[in-house]
């Protein structure tokens, strides 16, 4: 039988020639080597850079799936450095003494990519042209390549349906992460494939994906009658109603924002974890996903004032627009981050049906202005311990941290003024009977901003103000205490002894 040895042609790039195994092995890229579909990576890039070529490539689909592929990769190419790698497969291809050769339906410069990235192929075959390099096709390519170099037999690495054919002639079968249609499609061909189970990360992605703690923001709706005193069941139940349409259009935007950051979220070292990012769930469910969740939060939405539902549409739309685009613009991000707080205030107004008055919305612009701030100033102050100038897609820049210590504290004490002038106005005389109650909250706020500016400036804070609010320990004790304040301040003292 011949034999072949791998030699090094360049650094990094093996080479073949005829001296040492019997065997080759050729693998799968997506889902096998990598844990995702590199098709659909390079649709959702293409969308975010180059929008306008959407209609042109859509087009192409009516000439068949290969030119459309073609169409794409001519277009982008996907950062084969950040992609979500098996490990398990990549480190038993280091080791691999017999030549390895990538064989995908991915088109070649995509693969090729790949290769030069991990340095352990020796040859590439991608599709090209009219060519889709899937099932029989990549077979027939894969025998094609054997008879070339001498041959006689081939082990497999794969994952699809698509790759039954290829393991019935193959000598070794490798089934990664296998489902289990083609569990029974390998048990019909008699064959006992070796089976790798990649590594999943974190249990339940489809659940992480949606980030129900993020849905904390969203008690922002019940503010408006908590401080009109308004606990009857239905105002309660509109409010509770109000919470979860809210919660569920929310998360139907995080789910397009995690489709869109998919490559941004993989250099960041926390962020790297969302299941897009890692591979843990399928890019193909993310539509779909949102789509389904955007119906019932709406849905949900019906029940209550047409008003709220009308509010609801313009937040997922302002939402999208700072995902899509208004995120990379300077100040105005910010500025729209704090609005998107304030909305949720208002539209808890309009669901239960109690006022929202100016100094509620004042006092919530400046708060919201100076916690987004303090996130973009952890995100710069994370890029300057890394050695980086500018945030990737972000307006900022490193120098601006300075001017950003400045107007983020400066925004969160005019919250607190204005809350020190609602509690001097004749208004709020009529709605509490403690009044000296509410101005012992305005140092307990003074004291909570100052501090998380500290931590801010120390570089411990996460890159979401709100959620360490809700987990930090003296944040906790400091809203109990502005809870129990805001009690004493409504209950008349008599009733204490009734």
């Amino acid at each position: 039988m011949a034999t072949i040895e791998l030699q090094s042609q360049t650094a990094g790039t093996p080479a073949l020639t005829r001296e040492a195994s019997a065997d080759v092995v050729f693998v799968d890229l997506d889902g096998t080597l990598i844990k995702t579909d590199l098709l659909w990576e390079s649709c959702l890039l293409a969308l975010k850079q180059c929008p306008t070529a959407v209609p042109r490539l859509a087009v192409t689909l009516l000439r068949g799936k290969a030119a459309f592929k073609q169409a794409l990769a001519a277009l982008v190419t996907p950062d084969a450095s950040l992609l979500p790698y098996n490990a398990q497969v990549v480190e038993e291809l280091r080791r691999e003494r017999r030549p390895v050769v990538l064989a995908t339906a991915s088109p070649g410069v995509w693969a090729e990519a790949v290769s030069a990235h991990l340095g352990i192929f020796a040859d590439v075959l991608g599709s090209e042209g009219t060519q889709n390099l899937k099932g029989t096709e990549k077979l027939q390519a894969m025998q094609a390549w054997c008879e070339r170099h001498g041959q006689t037999g081939f082990a497999y690495y794969g994952d699809s349906k698509a790759d039954l054919p290829i393991w019935a002639a193959s000598h070794e079968a490798v089934a990664v992460g296998p489902s289990a249609t083609v569990r029974r499609g390998l048990k019909a061909q008699a064959k006992s494939p070796r089976i790798i189970e990649p590594e999943r990360g974190r249990r339940f992605p489809l659940l992480k994906v949606l980030r129900p703690h993020q849905w904390a923001k969203n008690v922002l709706l019940l503010v408006p009658l908590i401080l009109a005193h308004a606990y009857q069941w239905p105002t309660l139940l509109s409010g509770l109603l109000a919470f979860a349409a809210f919660s569920l259009c929310a998360s139907a935007v995080y789910v397009l924002n995690d489709l869109l950051d998919v490559e941004a979220d993989r250099r960041h070292p926390k962020k790297c974890r969302r299941p897009f990012a890692a591979g843990t769930l399928p890019i193909l469910w993310g539509p779909p996903l949102a789509a389904g969740l955007t119906l019932v939060g709406i849905g949900l939405s019906l029940w209550l004032p047409p008003v709220f539902t009308a509010t609801l549409v313009g937040y997922m739309i302002l939402t999208s627009l700072y995902s899509f685009w208004l995120k990379r613009k300077l100040i105005i991000d910010v500025l729209m981050l704090a609005g998107l707080y304030t909305l949720r205030i208002i539209a808890g107004g309009q669901a239960t049906g109690t006022e929202v008055s100016e100094w509620l919305m004042a006092f919530s612009v400046f708060l919201f202005t100076s916690l987004a701030f303090a996130k973009r100033h952890a995100e710069l102050g994370r890029l300057a311990s890394e050695g980086h100038t500018r945030p990737n897609g972000r307006g900022y820049m490193v120098e601006d941290l300075g001017l950003i210590e400045s107007i983020g504290p400066a925004s969160g004490y005019i919250a607190v003024l204005v809350m020190a002038l609602y509690i001097n106005s004749d208004r709020m005389k009529h709605i509490y009977a403690n009044p000296w109650a509410l101005w012992m909250i305005c140092p307990l706020l003074m004291y909570w901003i100052t501090r998380l500016w500290f931590v801010t400036r120390r570089g411990k804070l996460s890159e979401d103000p709100v959620i360490y609010a809700i987990r930090d320990r003296t944040s906790q004790l400091t809203g109990v205490a502005v809870v129990l304040l805001a009690c004493l301040a409504s209950v008349p003292f008599k009733t204490w002894f009734v």
